[in-house]
């Protein structure tokens, strides 16, 4: 997938578990996020109890609202994947689709497997776009049907760890495959699709 490179956010987290154990205070176990987008809306189930580094991450870049005018910027299908591929997967992508040369605004986060969580990437399953384990930051994938060769020991990415599952998509899962339905000859769309507005609730 496209670069993400980034670090660890364990004092970061091992703080905020710190803070969160003196106030008595348990993140709620599911957070609703509604995205918006140029094809229509959907809306997310984040997964706080089983992947909460992971959830956390992304529920910080929402209400700092810098998912606002992000953008799908690559979606993978059948069609455009190299024959040479084995381990083939279909998925929408999506972020701020920083420029490589960017660094994101928070450090990336400690990679959270599905080892791990017990999470699984199935059919509408939202994920972390990565390169090397720890690289995670900014950028989302949705799993368009099942796609085990993401999950941990899965051979898509050749380190063996999967990439890490935060959630699901609960409502407008047909704007997604509309989204889907885009897909072009190579998988980095000509024209990004407009991401408007990332929002709890």
């Amino acid at each position: 997938m496209k670069r993400r490179a980034l670090l660890s956010l364990a004092a970061t987290a091992s703080l905020t578990s710190l803070t969160r154990a003196a106030s008595g205070a348990e993140p709620a176990k599911t957070v609703r996020v509604r995205v918006e987008t140029a094809l229509g809306a959907f809306v997310l189930a984040v997964d706080a109890q089983h992947a909460p580094l992971t959830a956390e991450n992304f529920l910080r870049y929402v209400d700092a609202k810098l998912l606002d005018g992000g953008s799908v910027y690559r979606i993978v299908s059948e069609a455009n994947q190299p024959a040479s591929v084995k381990q083939r997967i279909q998925v929408v992508q999506w972020g701020m689709n920083l420029p490589d040369d960017k660094p994101t605004p928070f450090p990336p986060i400690a990679h959270e497997t599905t080892q791990k969580t017990g999470l699984r990437h199935r059919d509408g399953t939202i994920s972390m776009a990565r390169k090397q384990p720890g690289s995670a930051a900014a950028e989302f994938f949705i799993c368009i049907g099942d796609q085990p060769a993401l999950d941990f020991g899965g051979l898509r990415n050749p380190d063996g760890q999967g990439f890490a599952a935060f959630g699901q998509v609960v409502e407008g899962m047909d704007v997604v495959r509309a989204l889907h339905a885009k897909a072009q000859a190579r998988d980095m769309l000509d024209q990004p699709i407009a991401v408007r507005t990332v929002r709890r609730g």
